[in-house]
């Protein structure tokens, strides 16, 4: 029998909580829905975030109905064949979700969606693996993730294990991409705006397949792109016109608060301010609203990575600020309409006159 690797160390900024408690802000529009289509769970080396941990952030003060695991390498199994450890992360999410589904936590469904990791450069003989993965989560199972964000610079990082140069366009990974939309599972990429050649010759090479663009692409900010925001912004801006322009593509809305972004609010006395946050967010989500339309784009949390920098509450007035020329229709989009569509998320509970939540 084999044994677990050790986890590498994180690249993620760590969370203090006692800081963010520094911070605190009225909620924005508090009856506006949101679907979180995007968070992590997981057990690492002083960095716990698990059912409590997540419930305590969706209760913060925003009505998060529903939420999407997205692939972390948590809970990988330690033995048995390779392609097949990833199985253990869909077991455990399950296992989440079922009890966030009992309703003891409250109307909330976490993980109500599952984006999962098998290895899709097996190409072909994936399909093993994403059999059982359905089996394992037959009503949750909605994606796969596969770890694709590489620079060469050592500062530019983003996840304990490194990805591979060039996955994204390796003609393997495309095969295993074009198996995805017969088991009605779209791909989620993370990759940073040095890749956009790459994602975007994904994304012509597999135009059956929904590919689900994270955190905007990854704009980078540190190591030889440090300080040098208005560069990078004007090499993706076309980057994503382009991508905006292939209909299989969806941009989500967040992301920016990692440590691989350049921000620095994390170095000062206290938490940002949502106002802040907004404004040193605009110049990459209004143009990716702009190119992609609200119904192409959702917003999404990314925690607890970003919660090194913003906590919960104050994330979401953010995004609510900038959403808030957007009609109703637009809102519903951004917030939870996208998700609900990209995901298959089933319809949401209703609450009746008292605010109670009931089944619709």
């Amino acid at each position: 029998m084999s044994t677990a690797a050790p986890t590498p160390p994180s690249p993620h900024l760590p969370v203090r909580p006692q800081w963010l408690a520094l911070r605190t802000e009225e909620i924005l529009e508090p009856e506006l829905p949101i679907v979180d289509p995007h968070h992590h769970l997981w057990d690492r080396p002083g960095a716990r975030y698990l059912l409590d941990e997540i419930l305590e952030d969706l209760r913060s003060g925003h009505r998060v109905e529903s939420t999407v695991f997205v692939q972390c390498r948590s809970m990988y199994r330690a033995d048995g064949p390779e392609p097949m450890r990833a199985l253990g992360e869909v077991e455990f999410v399950n296992g989440i979700a079922a009890q966030s589904a009992s309703g003891i936590y409250g109307p909330v469904r976490v993980c109500e969606g599952i984006v999962a990791g098998a290895d899709l450069g097996l190409g072909a003989a994936v399909e093993p693996v994403l059999e059982a993965m359905a089996r394992a989560a037959p009503d949750r199972m909605r994606g796969i993730r596969n770890q694709a964000a590489w620079h060469p610079h050592p500062d530019v990082v983003s996840a304990p294990v490194p990805a591979l140069e060039g996955l994204l366009v390796r003609p393997s990974f495309l095969e295993g991409v074009r198996v995805l939309p017969r088991f009605g599972l779209v791909l989620d990429v993370w990759a940073y705006h040095t890749q956009l050649d790459e994602v975007l010759a994904l994304a012509r090479a597999c135009p059956d397949t929904t590919i689900v663009v994270n955190h905007l692409c990854g704009p980078i900010g540190v190591g030889p792109y440090a300080g040098r925001r208005d560069e990078v912004f004007a090499a993706w801006k076309p980057r994503i016109a382009e991508l905006a322009a292939l209909p299989n593509t969806v941009m989500k809305l967040g992301g920016l608060a990692m440590r691989v972004g350049g921000l620095k609010f994390h170095e000062a006395p206290q938490p940002p301010a949502s106002a802040a946050l907004a404004e040193a967010f605009a110049p990459w989500i209004r143009e990716s609203i702009e190119r992609f339309g609200a119904h192409r784009c959702m917003f999404e949390s990314n925690f607890p990575v970003d919660k090194g920098m913003v906590g919960y509450a104050v994330l979401w007035n953010a995004f609510k600020r900038l959403a808030a020329g957007a009609s109703a229709d637009e809102k519903t989009a951004l917030f939870s309409g996208c998700a609900r569509r990209v995901y298959r998320l089933p319809a949401p509970a209703r609450r009746d006159g008292a605010g109670a939540n009931v089944s619709a």
